[in-house]
C-alpha cells in the first residue's frame, strides 16, 4: 500500500518545491500542507487534483 502523502511528494520533487514553496504557492498554511505530505491528513480526491493541476501549472 502506498503512504498517504506520496502523491504529494513526487509531485513536488518533480516541480522542485519544498513545503514551504508549495504552500506559497498554493495560498495555503504551511502546517497544512506538511501534514499532507507526511500522509498524517489526506485532502479530498477533488482537492488532490486542484493541488496537481496547480503545481503543473506552476512549472510552465
Amino acid at each position: 500500500m502506498k503512504e498517504e502523502g506520496e502523491w504529494l511528494r513526487v509531485a513536488k520533487a518533480e516541480a522542485g518545491l519544498s513545503v514551504k514553496a508549495l504552500a506559497d504557492l498554493l495560498g495555503a498554511p504551511y502546517k497544512t500542507v506538511q501534514a499532507w505530505n507526511d500522509g498524517s491528513r489526506v485532502p479530498p480526491a477533488w482537492l488532490q487534483r486542484l493541488i496537481i493541476a496547480e503545481i503543473e501549472r506552476s512549472r510552465r
